[in-house]
């Protein structure tokens, strides 16, 4: 099918992290090289709730590296998770609370002019004053995706944010507070929702068998998309390390907790992790596996599939139920 898989969502990889300070296009130009090797052959940095002095440093960076001829077309676009996200517990995640700014379609489009307008995705929280009038911003000329995420809205705040033009849904079952009410909750109207993508992290933590399984039937392979929404220390060995303003335990398991919050704070997978999971439960045959993590990423962007099938890969065989990544590329 392609050389790899598309993933929308990665905060970093093997120490380098996309909304750190210390940020260089020769660390971006390294993650994607690793991310490449390892089966992610097209995906979205992704810089997270930051201070003022973040974006100002980092979004140019990140477009940047964009720049590069030989590795440049493996990023496919900058995914914006925040500040335009709920405050509240729960909500925001592993998100600095102090970062987290109103919608504001003029810092958005200062942020955009940041990045030359490199922004593809924005994750925002549709309940908050100000989202809609933003997402119609964003998306009055079809070039950038909103994804709601990190919120608390119910139906009729999402039904408004659809029809202002949102597409998805930021890791849909997660950001969102460990008790909920069982009806009257922001999951079930985004899984019920037939115009919105939902976008899921397949990495064996963030999400049980069940709960995929039933998105799977609410989303079809049609709407269905894996990330791996992987942190900066994916791809280090287990221990404790401090990562946007906290501290993270990486255990054994693989699985990653802020010791403050108690939350899962990203994943420690990358994408072919995570598709591996994804095939581990047989919910899906080969085709409609390369069809969640790799075609529907690329029509929720609007980017051409084979422009990105076409790109320099590690060949990928599906075999015994698994993908094998084989003749690990040295680019």
């Amino acid at each position: 099918m392609a050389n790899g898989f598309v993933d929308l969502q990665v905060n970093g990889y093997l120490g380098v992290d996309f909304s750190a300070p210390d940020l260089t296009v020769e660390k971006v130009h390294f993650v994607t090289k690793e991310l490449v090797k390892r089966g992610t052959v097209a995906y979205c940095p992704t810089v997270i709730t930051s201070t003022m002095e973040v974006y100002q440093e980092n979004l140019p960076i990140i477009a940047t590296a964009m720049e590069d001829p030989e590795l440049g077309p493996h990023i496919l676009g900058i995914h914006l998770e925040g500040p335009f996200i709920s405050s509240a517990d729960g909500a925001r995640g592993a998100h600095v609370k102090d970062w987290i700014r109103p919608p504001d379609i003029k810092l958005y489009d200062k942020f955009q002019d940041l990045a030359a307008g490199k922004i593809i995705i924005v994750t925002l929280a549709p309940e908050l004053q100000g989202a809609e009038e933003l997402i119609k911003h964003i998306t009055r000329d079809g070039t950038v995706t909103v994804s709601l995420g990190h919120h608390l809205a119910n139906k009729v705040q999402i039904e408004k944010a659809c029809r202002a033009g949102a597409r998805a849904c930021t890791h849909l079952g997660n950001g969102i507070p460990n008790l909920i009410a069982r009806h009257t909750n922001p999951i079930w109207p985004q899984l019920a929702e037939d115009s919105l993508f939902g976008m899921f992290i397949c990495d064996g933590h963030h999400l049980p068998v069940e709960f995929i399984k039933v998105a799977l039937r609410a989303k079809t392979t049609k709407r269905f998309i894996v990330i791996s929404d992987s942190a900066p220390i994916a791809g280090l060995s287990p221990g404790t390390y401090e990562i946007w303003g906290q501290k993270i335990v990486l255990e054994e398991n693989g699985r990653l907790v802020s010791i403050d919050s108690g939350y899962l704070a990203g994943s420690s997978s990358n994408m072919s992790q995570c598709m591996n999971f994804l095939a581990s439960t047989n919910l899906l045959n080969e085709n409609e596996l390369w069809e969640v993590g790799f075609v529907n990423p690329l029509k929720l962007i609007n980017k051409n599939v084979e422009e990105v099938q076409d790109l320099p890969g590690p060949e990928i065989k599906f075999v015994d139920n698994k993908f094998v990544v084989e003749n690990t590329i040295t680019t």
